[in-house]
């Protein structure tokens, strides 16, 4: 009788636990729950990173029978935890946060196509696009990724469509896309008008919706900016039908929820997280009416004001918070796993890039004070600091160098100050491109700068920025841009109605003054693959030019050696190697706007 009522009880018990586990089941919603991030850009050392976004997911998966993570792109590029391994690590850290999907920003092309195999077999998820495709003899073949993907979530058939942005030919570097014969093998839909793109997400959209999708979002890597017309994620929604959301990337822009009318009529949800992990998006699709709503998780510091020894109030960080109105979890979770991988590789590129090589006290900077990015726009000390950068590296080679260029785009960290180390160049220059030496003619670089500048003064970024060491120049911005580029924004011939871009001065060292440039002469100009040998931001007027000498110098290695060629190694105009050997040479680090070497004005009347 014992052992029967003992028998009794554990059943009972039993019995208890999976009625208790039914109940905890039927609590929970049957909403779906998607999780976004863009442009996160490798920024994984702070507060906001995959440790807490896995964290916020498994807390979420206690309210929701359905939720998903996904990822806009720029995700393995951007510091030096994503540069220092391609990427590896970064993938490993999204495995391990509990991505579902991805789709392929620009920057996942930094590391070469086969760097873009590699990240797409290190991911225990799948990456989509609508419009990556193979291609042979200039004829489109299959599609290199599925264009969607179909996520079963009760009665939601949900469909999740990638695109990737065309831009992505000019801000990688179009050899990528191509064969050793210079054949393009790969391309990226787009259109003059985006109608190429447009197609191809209406046939996804098509295809899912003959599958059985009853929801439809889009994850692409569009944006919004101006100079990315016309591909950006609006055009593209108001030129198809049957999207119910669009998750976006690209323009790093804080877009919580905008309203967009699709091709239809009926009302499309953009939103988009900004950048950097600054935020998390959260999408929730209400499982019986369809109806979609958007919020950020935000970071929010937790302070308390304390005295110093003078009696002044101090304001101290001692924790952080998560806000939002939709996620209603515990306000600051991580997970531990994730962290010990975050913290573990952290650590291991801070010791192989923290050796401290010098020091200043100026600020180097690419953002004015309200926060706005100026070096894709006009001149920035940081910008004319990396172009002095390959300047000196040839001239101390005891090469005949004549002027140097530097992209904007390259250019990517906020204020550095205080100590410097290589760390501190790597976040300058992420990319690990390499610097070499060409002479061209002074029309070929006329043609550069211009490409360059086709942009200045009417408010919108261009990657292709070119800040200048050795020379001057001018850029009138009511002058109309004329240049002519190919269909994968690659330029093909200087301006049609003639040049912005005047007033070239390059700096001759024998008499110390900056003189006009001489169309028909040539030019020793330094610079970087990206920009003189791989078409990266469309630059192919340097087609022909003589390779005087070829990757030379990683491209944060070329900001090091420059530091180092400052007395004690610190870092100030007048104690500048270049000011020492040149006196004559414009050089000013003192203000984020620069030296003054390039004056963006509006003449045309």
């Amino acid at each position: 009788m014992r052992k029967f009522l003992s028998m009794m009880l554990s059943l009972v018990l039993l019995l208890s636990m999976f009625a208790g586990i039914a109940g905890a089941e039927a609590t929970l919603s049957d909403d779906v729950v998607i999780l976004y991030t863009n442009d996160v850009h490798t920024y994984i050392d702070g507060a906001l990173s995959y440790d807490v976004i896995a964290g916020v997911k498994n807390e979420l998966l206690k309210q929701y029978k359905h939720v998903l993570l996904v990822d806009a792109g720029d995700h393995i590029q951007g510091t030096a935890y994503g540069s220092m391994d391609k990427g590896e690590s970064i993938i490993k850290l999204m495995n391990a946060a509990g991505y579902d999907l991805a789709t392929l920003g620009n920057h996942e092309f930094d590391y070469g196509m086969e760097g873009c195999i590699a990240i797409r077999e290190w991911a225990e998820f799948p990456y989509v696009s609508c419009n990556f495709y193979n291609e042979e003899f200039f004829e489109r073949k299959d599609n290199v990724l599925d264009s969607y993907k179909i996520f079963e979530c009760g009665d939601v058939k949900l469909a999740i469509i990638g695109a990737t942005t065309p831009e992505s030919f000019t801000k990688s570097t179009p050899a990528y896309f191509q064969d050793e014969t210079g054949a393009y093998i790969y391309g990226i839909s787009g259109g003059d008008n985006g109608e190429k793109l447009q197609a191809d997400m209406q046939a996804a959209i098509d295809f899912a919706t003959a599958a059985g999708a009853t929801v439809i979002v889009g994850l692409g890597h569009l944006g919004d900016d101006l100079s990315s017309l016309p591909w950006t994620s609006e055009e593209t929604i108001a030129n198809v039908s049957g999207l119910d959301a669009f998750i976006d990337g690209h323009s790093h822009s804080a877009v919580k929820a905008k309203e967009v009318a699709g091709k239809d009529g009926e009302a499309v949800l953009l939103t988009q997280t900004g950048e950097y992990f600054n935020r998390i998006g959260m999408m929730v699709i209400d499982a019986e009416t369809g109806a979609i709503a958007t919020d950020f998780i935000e970071l929010v510091e937790l302070t308390e004001t304390t005295k110093d020894a003078d009696g002044n109030d101090v304001t101290n960080v001692i924790g952080y918070e998560l806000a939002s109105e939709l996620y209603t979890g515990e306000k600051w979770v991580s997970d531990e796993t994730v962290a010990a991988i975050k913290n573990d590789w952290i650590a291991a590129v801070d010791e192989q890039l923290g050796a401290v090589i010098g020091s200043t006290a100026l600020t180097f900077d690419n953002y004015d004070a309200d926060g706005n990015r100026l070096v894709r726009s006009q001149e920035t000390n940081t910008g004319n600091f990396a172009a002095d950068a390959l300047y000196f590296l040839f001239d101390d080679m005891g090469l005949d160098v004549d002027v140097s260029i530097m992209n904007g785009g390259g250019v990517r960290n906020k204020a550095v100050t205080g100590e410097i180390s290589y760390k501190t160049c790597k976040e300058i220059h992420t990319f690990g491109n390499v610097a070499c030496l060409q002479t061209i003619t002074g029309q070929q670089l006329l043609d550069a700068l211009e490409w360059g500048a086709r942009f200045a003064g009417n408010g919108q970024e261009n990657g292709g920025f070119l800040h200048v060491s050795g020379m001057t120049y001018k850029i009138d911005s009511a002058y109309p841009e004329s240049t002519v580029a190919d269909d994968k924004g690659v330029w093909v011939s200087g301006p049609t109605a003639g040049y912005r871009v005047h007033d070239v001065k390059v700096y001759n060292k024998e008499t110390g003054a900056y003189e006009a440039l001489d169309l028909a002469a040539n030019y020793n100009l330094a610079g970087y693959n990206y920009t003189l040998r791989d078409l990266g931001d469309g630059f192919a007027m340097f087609d022909g030019a003589v390779n005087v000498l070829d990757y030379v110098m990683e491209d944060y290695m070329v900001l090091a050696n420059y530091v180092q060629g400052f007395e004690g190694g610190v870092v100030e105009a007048a104690n500048s190697p270049l000011l020492a050997k040149y006196p004559g040479i414009l050089l000013d680090y003192g203000t984020v706007n620069g030296s003054g070497r390039i004056e963006i004005a509006e003449v045309t009347k």
